[in-house]
Parts: structure tokens; C-alpha cells; sequence
């Protein structure tokens, strides 16, 4: 024991102040670099870069000299690609390093008592979602709703404009109104709140989209292609209700159907 409280001591006298600061700038970096991966759509380009370089490391033990040359040119431009990839996010985040607040970092991840706090504010907001979908499907008035997953849609949130609201279906309706500002573009729900109006969506580039179906629709499956979101879309022409995830459209859904298909995905189990 003597022996590495001795040891402890002469480590820590070696230490210096320029010491602590150092590792207290690489420790804000390296949050401020995770944060930055965790708000945006980064980490799933990041895992398939990571798979990439597994690919390339067993093609080069086992001997793929084709497969190993050719991801070794991928790899040769691959941080200019990143850098292009990613610019409006990097922009971004050079813009707000010096503006985000440090806070402590959890290191035990989310407690059961959180995702039941959390599942309750999604059944809220699922009630309220539901209310407000009817309404605007009997008024025939366009709606586009996105409930936001486990991949944060930061990029997608500065398109629009941060309200970070209660839900009510008051609210919802209004943010569809056809005379509103934000009506044209979706609304973000984040944790169960009207986290953001008026965002812009990317639209899908699926050739096989039908033609009948309008912008909202591409747009809605073109944000459930790149995201985990569930895309709400309320017909403007039909009324009809849609679900876009994953990729897939389902269309003609009753309230019931639709309320069903909300809990079963948005809420997780705290087991």
C-alpha cells in the first residue's frame, strides 16, 4: 500500500499546470466531437466507414489482393471525401465550439425511471398527434409530421425554425394552417415535444415512386430513408393518411391503425 501511495505521489508532483490544461482542451474537444456525431446523421456514415476498414483488414489477411487494392484507393481519398461529405456539418460546428455549454457527461446511459419518464411524454404526444392528423385529414389540409428516432435531425432542424414546445393538437393544427408561416414544411417531434417547425426534407430519389404521389410524400420517404423517423403525411389532395419508415410507404391508414403503428414503434421497452 505504501508502495503506490509513494507511487501515486511522485506521479502526481510531475504534473503540471500546462499538464491539466492540455488534457481539459483534448477532453472539450473530444465531447464537443461526440455531441457533433450524436446530433447528426455522422455516426451511420462512420459505421459504414468503420465496416469498410474491417472489410479491407481481413482482405488483406486472408489474401483478396483485388478487393484489398481497391479499398486501399477508397481509403487514399477518403479523408477529402469526408471533408466534402460533411461540410455543412463541420461549418456548423466550428460555428457553435465556442457557444455550447459544458456540461457532465453520463456515463451509465439512460435509467429505467428516464425511458419511462420519456415513453410517457411519447404517449402524450402520440394522443395529441392522432387528434390533430384526423382533423387535418377531414379538412383535407397537408400535413407533415416526423417523429424523431434514435438518429438526432439537428441538420434537418436548422432548416427550420426551434419552438421546443409541449404538444397539444391545437398546436399542430395551427402549424398546418394553411395561412401559417411554417405550414410548408414538417414538423419535428424530439422526446415527445414539438421540437421544430417549418424544416425542410430531403426528397427520395427512388425512381420507382409512383407518379400520383406528391412532394410530401417524397419527402416523407425520403427522410425515413436516411433516418430511423417515423414521417407522418396527411394528404392535401385526399386527406389520406400515410406512414413513411425505412424506406416504405403505407398508405390508407385508419386513426386506430395509425395510433397502433406510433406506440409499437416510439415506445421502448425499460427492461
Amino acid at each position: 500500500m505504501e508502495v503506490l501511495i509513494n507511487t501515486l505521489t511522485s506521479i502526481l508532483k510531475t504534473i503540471s499546470f500546462v499538464d491539466i490544461i492540455d488534457v481539459s482542451l483534448v477532453s472539450i474537444l473530444i465531447y464537443q466531437l461526440m455531441k457533433f456525431i450524436k446530433d447528426t446523421r455522422v455516426a451511420q456514415i462512420l459505421k459504414g466507414v468503420a465496416i469498410l476498414a474491417i472489410v479491407y483488414f481481413l482482405a488483406k489477411q486472408i489474401g483478396l489482393r483485388t478487393i484489398g487494392f481497391i479499398l486501399e484507393k477508397i481509403f487514399d481519398i477518403g479523408i477529402v471525401m469526408l471533408v466534402v461529405v460533411f461540410q455543412p456539418e463541420l461549418r456548423r460546428m466550428l460555428e457553435h465550439v465556442g457557444q455550447t455549454q459544458v456540461t457532465p457527461v453520463k456515463f451509465f446511459g439512460r435509467s429505467h425511471s428516464d425511458q419511462e419518464i420519456k415513453n410517457q411524454l411519447w404517449l402524450e404526444a402520440i394522443e395529441n398527434i392522432c387528434e390533430a392528423v384526423e382533423s387535418l385529414s377531414k379538412s383535407q389540409t397537408g400535413a407533415l409530421i416526423v417523429l424523431e428516432k434514435n438518429i438526432k435531425l439537428q441538420d434537418i432542424v436548422m432548416t427550420g425554425t426551434v419552438l421546443d414546445s409541449s404538444p397539444s393538437a391545437q398546436l399542430i393544427e395551427n402549424l398546418f394552417f394553411k395561412n401559417s408561416p411554417l405550414h410548408d414544411g414538417g414538423v419535428i417531434f424530439r422526446d415527445g415535444r414539438v421540437f421544430a417547425a417549418g424544416c425542410l426534407l430531403p426528397l427520395s430519389q427512388n425512381l420507382k415512386i409512383s407518379k400520383e404521389l406528391g412532394t410530401r410524400h417524397r419527402a416523407a420517404l425520403g427522410m425515413s430513408e436516411i433516418s430511423d423517423a417515423v414521417v407522418i403525411v396527411v394528404s392535401e389532395e385526399t386527406g389520406v393518411i400515410s406512414v413513411a419508415q425505412s424506406g416504405h410507404l403505407a398508405r390508407k391508414l385508419s386513426l386506430k391503425g395509425l395510433k397502433i403503428r406510433l406506440e409499437q414503434t416510439m415506445i421502448t421497452s425499460s427492461i
